[in-house]
């Protein structure tokens, strides 16, 4: 997607500067160096994108990404859930959940953890007037209570069997928070959670510092000082690596190539839910046309897309919910290789005639586009450079524009987009606000306007009833009407690929979403150790 406006900032998925000036970022200074090149107490993460607020209410790492909070469960790596600031997994049967919290949790000021910062956590989500980006997430809870400082009791309007996976969301001290706006609350840039790192610095557009936190419940991390430094540009990102700047970072396949082999440097491909693909609104002449969103489908190049410049770190995508998942329906799954016969027949039939320089027109109007995407996204824009050189062999015409995201947002209604997204943890994930109309227009949750009431209706039976053969086939019938109406031409799903210097011990992989911030690889930096 995007940044973190929309949720967690697209996305998406991660980011000291001395010598080289490439951004404005300084590295923490520290009397010795290790071999890695970072202070020996200091592990430095190259980031590729940036978060607007560091509050769980407004957003920020809501899917258990972040390493200054702690949800009620997390993930162990192969996805499954587990108690986290809840004592226990409790039963998710009907409408009622009842949790009990662990006893031995403070925040990081000292304050014990109770049942009422629970309770304030998701009810300030819910809350109209705090306009949280994530309220529709959470949109099965009636209330949520905290009957005695130990125990919190989620009510839901229906049976929500994703509920237990939507508690990973990062809890907040009532008592700093509770009787204030949240819009500009001083909690956004200086947070105060109960994770196993607190709060040191944020200097946005350069990095935010974090130390370990000695008292964390789950015992304290070996890395003692961690810097997330922002890069955007993939080609930075890169060159910072290389220049021992960064001790990780996360690179698309080509750019992380080079780093194969080198000595006391880990090249590691990791799969993932996350795809990209291409956007496309609704509301204009060319691609609100149904036959030109199927025919520049169907003349996509996927296998190639994979093997050039996924460097084959990845897979041809056909939908939003990954191939060998649960709920993937392998009814819509395509040919990876183009067919232009088909495309152009399609054309054809809909009164798209080849004209001048090789371009289509109908009634007076040329088949073309603007295809945006971000300009630092080196990945993006070579998958861009591919749709528009396969569209251009069936007579449609695709204009490129690289820009940053300020820029796209606005323009999203009107120009396509390659865009990111994915979760491998529930369908409800993301495909709700995606293509909910309820949810057209709003920022980078449904931007193309895409409205079908009878997808509005499968996505609500999927996310109200808890039977899994009705949850399944109203998923599956979701992903097969919004293929045939090419709601997206889907690209490829990504394996994310990550650099990491040194050796170390607790690295855990897991199939990844898009996520961002310390989401992926680096969730789990609490639990690295260096290796003996």
């Amino acid at each position: 997607m995007t940044p973190f406006r929309a949720r967690f900032a697209p996305l998406a998925p991660l980011v000291l500067i001395a010598a080289l000036a490439l951004t404005a970022c300084a590295a923490p200074t520290a009397p010795q160096t290790s071999s890695k090149g970072s202070p020996d107490d200091t592990f430095v993460l190259g980031i590729s994108s940036e978060p607007d607020t560091l509050n769980p209410v407004l957003g920020y790492a809501v899917d258990g990404g972040s390493l200054l909070f702690d949800g009620l469960v997390s993930r162990n790596a192969d996805l499954s859930l587990k108690p986290a600031l809840a004592e226990k997994l409790p039963e998710a049967d009907g409408t009622t959940v009842t949790f009990t919290l662990r006893k031995d949790v403070k925040f990081h000021d000292g304050t014990p953890l109770t049942s009422e910062d629970v309770a304030y956590t998701y009810q300030a989500v819910l809350d109209e007037k705090n306009n949280s980006s994530i309220r529709g997430d959470f949109a099965a809870i009636e209330s949520v209570q905290a009957p005695d400082p130990a125990t919190v009791v989620f009510h839901l309007k229906y049976p929500y069997a994703p509920i237990l996976q939507r508690t990973t969301l990062g809890i907040v001290p009532k008592k700093l928070l509770d009787g204030q706006s949240l819009e500009g609350a001083a909690f956004n840039t200086k947070p105060v959670g109960t994770g196993p790192y607190t709060f040191v610095s944020w200097t946005p557009g350069d990095k935010l510092v974090l130390k370990a936190n000695p008292s964390y419940w789950g015992g304290a991390p070996a890395i003692k000082q961690l810097v997330m430094a922002y890069a955007t540009d993939d080609n930075v990102r890169a060159t910072r690596m290389a220049a021992g700047e960064f001790d990780a970072t996360v690179l698309p396949p080509k750019a992380a190539a080079r780093f194969d082999g080198q000595s006391d440097l880990t090249v590691r491909r990791v799969p993932s839910a996350d795809y990209r693909g291409v956007m496309f609104p609704f509301g204009t002449p060319v691609t609100g046309d149904v036959a030109i969103r199927k025919a520049v489908s169907l003349a996509l190049d996927r296998s190639a897309m994979v093997d050039t410049i996924l460097a084959g770190a990845g897979v041809p995508a056909f939908g939003p919910i990954a191939p060998d998942t649960t709920w993937y329906n392998p009814a819509i799954t395509g040919s990876p290789t183009p067919d232009q016969a088909q495309a152009a027949q399609i054309l054809d039939q809909a009164g798209w005639t080849m004209g001048e320089g090789g371009i289509r027109a109908k009634d007076g109007t040329r088949a073309s586009f603007t295809l945006m995407y971000p300009a630092g996204d080196s990945l993006r824009k070579d998958l861009a450079l591919a749709v528009a050189s396969d569209a251009k062999k069936i007579g449609v015409d695709v204009q490129l524009a690289g820009l940053d995201w300020d820029a796209i947002e606005p323009r999203m209604a009107k120009d396509a987009l390659v865009m990111g997204y994915g979760a491998p943890f529930d369908p409800d994930y993301t495909n709700y606000e995606l293509f909910h109309s309820a949810f057209a227009g709003q920022g980078f949750f449904n931007p193309g306007n895409y409205k079908v009431p009878e997808v509005d209706a499968l996505l609500e039976k999927g996310r109200e009833t808890s039977d899994p053969a009705a949850r399944k086939q109203a998923y599956d019938a979701f992903q097969q009407r919004i293929s045939d109406d090419a709601a997206w031409a889907y690209l490829v799903y990504l394996k994310h690929v990550y650099v990491v210097r040194g050796q170390w011990t607790g690295i855990a992989p897991s199939v990844e979403a898009h996520e961002h911030e310390t989401g992926g690889l680096f969730r789990n930096i609490a639990e690295w150790k260096p290796a003996s």
